[in-house]
C-alpha cells in the first residue's frame, strides 16, 4: 500500500486519525473514496441525512469499491440514542477494518465519538471531549449528545 487511509482523505474537512484503525473527516469526493479503498478501507459510516446534497451517489460509488457503506442520518433534533447505539454498533463490529467515519464537516462525528472514546477506549471525559474537537465537534448540542449518553451509561 503505497499511502495511509488518512493520506487517502487529505483534503477532506477536519480529516483526522482518531485510532489505528478509525478515520475521520467531513464529506469526501468520490477520487477520494477511491484511493481510501485502494488504502485498505473497508468500512464508510455517514451520518449525513441522505436528504442532503451529494455531488455523486456516494453508497453506489463505496459498494462499487467493494467497501461496506453504513448510513445512520444524524440531524439536528434526530440526535438520540437509538442513533448512537446504530453508530457504536458499527464501529465495535468493524474489528480490524479500515473504517471512515464522515458527516459533513466532521462536527456530529466528534459528538458521536465521545462515547465510544469514553466507553470503548477508556478516556476520560476530558480527554474524549479534547479528541472529538479535534474531529472537528463545534457545536454544544453534538457535544451534550454525547457526554449524556457517556454518563448515563458510565453511571452506576
Amino acid at each position: 500500500m503505497s499511502q495511509t487511509p488518512l493520506d487517502a482523505v487529505r483534503g477532506v474537512a477536519n480529516a483526522c486519525q482518531v485510532l489505528p484503525s478509525i478515520v475521520t473527516g467531513g464529506q469526501p469526493t468520490a477520487e477520494q473514496l477511491t484511493a481510501l479503498a485502494q488504502a485498505g478501507g473497508g468500512i464508510v459510516l455517514d451520518i449525513r441525512d441522505p436528504m442532503e446534497p451529494r455531488p455523486f451517489d456516494e453508497p453506489a460509488h463505496i459498494r462499487g469499491l467493494g467497501m461496506e457503506y453504513v448510513n445512520v442520518p444524524v440531524s439536528s433534533g434526530t440526535a438520540d440514542d437509538a442513533a448512537l447505539e446504530r453508530i457504536l454498533g458499527v464501529l465495535r463490529s468493524a474489528g480490524s477494518r479500515q473504517l471512515f467515519f464522515h458527516c459533513g464537516s466532521g462536527n456530529r462525528v466528534g459528538g458521536a465519538m465521545i462515547p465510544y472514546l469514553m466507553l470503548d477506549q477508556g478516556m476520560n471525559e476530558e480527554e474524549a471531549v479534547e479528541q472529538a474537537m479535534r474531529i472537528g465537534l463545534r457545536s454544544p448540542e453534538y457535544l451534550q449528545w454525547g457526554l449524556d449518553y457517556a454518563k448515563r451509561r458510565t453511571a452506576s
